[in-house]
């Protein structure tokens, strides 16, 4: 698939700031296709190890409904960005860029283990990536990186605002009865409310959505292996 050439990886955390000011303007909160038109769902996530510098990642595709795997694709490089927090994407979206180069038929929406617009400057890994693939995606994490909210109600669906500087930027969202919530923020091309509704139809028995479960065990299998 065409990638959107958007900037270099190569600059420091000064030009990465001034980077994810400027894009965020570009960044889309409106859906462009609605739920019953979604085919197929992806997922990326990347996994390394503190003492070396290197990414493993893999992306996952589903079918959508019913909920079924479909391919998988990873690949394994150096890290080119420092470990920084606020500067996920710079560290990890261009090995996510290079397993998208692969894929022929780009899946309808894409989850990332990471934020959306809920982030400092209003653009995590979900949003940057959404801009350089022009693809609808979905900021999927496990804990908060900005913003407060008040714990959501204990069962499955129940939710509550994300707030920071006094703008909703996504929603703790419970995804399986009386477990810790995720936090959920629009990436790009996507507004909230359905990528709610996207997150909650594929999380059918984990707290984690499935497709970014797989996704995980996945890069986790391959760093284990070629790491021995």
């Amino acid at each position: 698939m065409e990638i959107n050439q958007l900037h270099s990886w190569q600059v420091s955390t000064r030009e990465a700031a001034r980077i994810q000011v400027d894009l965020r303007e570009k960044v889309l909160l409106q859906s462009e296709n609605n739920f019953e038109s979604i085919q197929t769902i992806a997922a990326a996530d990347v996994s390394s190890h503190k003492s070396e510098n290197v990414l493993y990642a893999a992306v996952v595709i589903m079918q959508f409904s019913p909920l079924k795997f479909i391919d998988s694709y990873w690949e394994i490089a150096p890290a080119q960005f420092p470990y920084v927090p606020g500067y996920l994407s710079f560290r990890e979206a261009p090995v996510i860029v290079e397993i998208f180069k692969k894929i022929s038929h780009p899946p309808d929406v894409l989850l990332c283990d990471g934020q959306g617009i809920a982030h400092p400057r209003g653009l995590g890994l979900a949003s940057h990536l959404g801009l350089f693939l022009d693809l609808p995606t979905i900021g999927c994490a496990k804990s908060v990186l900005v913003g407060n909210y008040e714990e959501p109600g204990p069962s499955k669906g129940d939710q509550s605002p994300l707030i920071y500087q006094g703008r909703q930027v996504g929603v703790a969202l419970r995804t399986r009865s009386h477990v810790k919530p995720i936090f959920i923020s629009c990436g790009h091309k996507i507004g909230l409310s359905e990528a709610i509704r996207i997150i909650l139809h594929v999380s059918p028995r984990y707290r984690i959505p499935e497709p970014l479960r797989i996704a995980h065990q996945m890069v986790n299998e391959i760093r284990v292996k070629n790491q021995k």
